[in-house]
């Protein structure tokens, strides 16, 4: 008997199962399979040319978007291309997770399993391919209804050009499921920065361990762990982030982010502002100095806030603040003395003479560590994002700084004004006692 003739038999025995008890059990399984869906992964069953969910590790979406077309396999007929950039073997391909998920849905009466494809109801067909090495064959494959690219990130602009194309039939779908990894990246460029850019209705969706109801505990644990010890790490493996790291990063490898109780022996502490305008915040901080490290307690931001009203923020978010002297960028002389008027009686301007920045960033990165309370999230993206300006056609750090994402820190900076003023004095560090009234 031949491929085609078993194919043949193998539906007809599936269409003669799907009568009477057998056709009504599937509908039964695939409402429940549908109920189950998260609702981030609901709409993959909605028509749309394009269907992207991206995001960290554990977040499920690759499970999300494995049901939903074992969904669309039982209710319909479809040919679906399972495809990544690169695939060596069939144990490098989704076959697997299907197979699971076939399992944990309770379909494995109405799916039958090769081992390179896996057959459904009413003639439904999943294939597996590397995309590289087999673009220009996958043009001469009739049929194909959907297209499953997994690990996207990988696939390059030459592949994405002469696949969409290729998948032409009425109805027909590109879905791509990817953790991000450079920003650069073809798929990242296209579904994350630009997606006006696709020619039809799509459905994109950021996915995080957060989102997943089923996130494992053990991976729960490795994320808290890396957030303490790698938070660039764990913003790009498990939050979804572009890399970021690199020479660029003004505090790169300086931080790490961790609950704390400043101790009766700390020095400090210290507190510092910085004025919003337009779309910038207005900030302010609280540090604390031990043992060589930084310590960064409280936080408050905002954007658009009146001058009458910044005292009353820094009092609810930094407990204690109006009791202590402030440094504030003496910019705004104006809001220094309104604010003073409004309950923050010793703000004070800070000090700033030629090169203040650079001594800044100097005395921030001659700390061992510093080290972020998980409450001063602001702090923390700004350290993730604040960097120097790279020159584009050599990719060369320059000395300059990239707008944005160090307003905090401009805070910080006039916190510790009176100590970088003296390290910039006296060419070292020490922790001698500085009065602060």
């Amino acid at each position: 008997m031949g491929r085609a003739e078993k194919l043949d038999k193998f539906t007809a025995l599936l269409e003669a199962a799907f009568s009477g008890s057998a056709n009504a059990d599937l509908e039964y399984l695939i409402d429940q399979a549908t109920a189950s869906l998260a609702d981030w992964a609901a709409p993959l069953l909605s028509a749309a040319r394009y269907k992207c969910l991206y995001g960290g590790r554990g977040s499920g979406k690759s499970f999300g978007a494995a049901d939903a077309l074992l969904i669309e396999a039982c209710r319909r007929p479809v040919r679906v291309l399972c495809g990544r950039e690169f695939q060596n073997s069939i144990a490098e391909s989704v076959h697997q997770l299907l197979c699971d998920r076939i399992e944990a849905l309770g379909l494995d009466a109405y799916f039958r399993i090769l081992e390179s494809k896996i057959y459904g109801p009413h003639g439904s067909e999943f294939f597996f391919r590397g995309l590289r090495h087999n673009i220009n064959s996958i043009k001469s494959i009739p049929g194909i209804t959907h297209v499953w690219i997994e690990e996207a990130e990988t696939t390059s602009q030459k592949t994405w050009d002469v696949l969409v194309p290729t998948i032409r039939n009425r109805g027909s779908e590109i879905w791509v499921t990817f953790n991000p990894n450079q920003e650069s990246d073809p798929m990242y460029q296209l579904f994350v920065e630009h997606p006006e850019r696709l020619a039809g209705e799509h459905y994109i969706r950021q996915v995080n361990w957060r989102d997943n109801p089923h996130f494992p505990p053990e991976l729960a644990a490795e994320r808290e762990a890396m957030l303490a010890t790698d938070p660039d790490r764990c913003e790009h493996i498990y939050e979804g982030k572009c890399w970021q790291r690199s020479d660029a990063q003004v505090l790169g490898g300086k931080w790490i982010v961790q609950a704390f109780e400043p101790g009766n022996d700390w020095d400090g502490p210290y507190y510092g502002a910085d004025w919003g305008f337009a779309q910038d915040p207005t900030t302010a901080v609280k540090l604390w100095i031990y043992n060589k490290r930084l310590f960064w307690e409280y936080e408050s931001v905002g954007v658009g806030w009146m001058n009458e009203e910044i005292a009353t923020h820094w009092k609810r978010d930094i407990p204690g603040i109006e009791k202590h002297v402030v440094y504030g960028d003496n910019a705004r002389p104006e809001t220094i003395a309104h604010v003073r008027r409004e309950g923050i009686s010793r703000l004070t301007a800070a000090d700033k003479w030629p090169g203040s920045v650079e001594d800044g960033i100097a005395f921030l990165r001659s700390f061992e560590q510093i080290v972020y309370h998980p409450r001063c999230k602001h702090s923390i993206n700004e350290a993730r994002l604040w960097a120097y300006k790279v020159d584009r056609l050599t990719g060369n750090v320059l000395p300059k700084l990239l707008d944005g994402n160090d307003h905090c820190h401009d805070g910080g900076r006039y916190a510790l004004c009176k100590l970088i003023r003296k390290r910039e004095r006296t060419g070292s560090f020490d922790l001698t006692p500085i009065s602060y009234g």
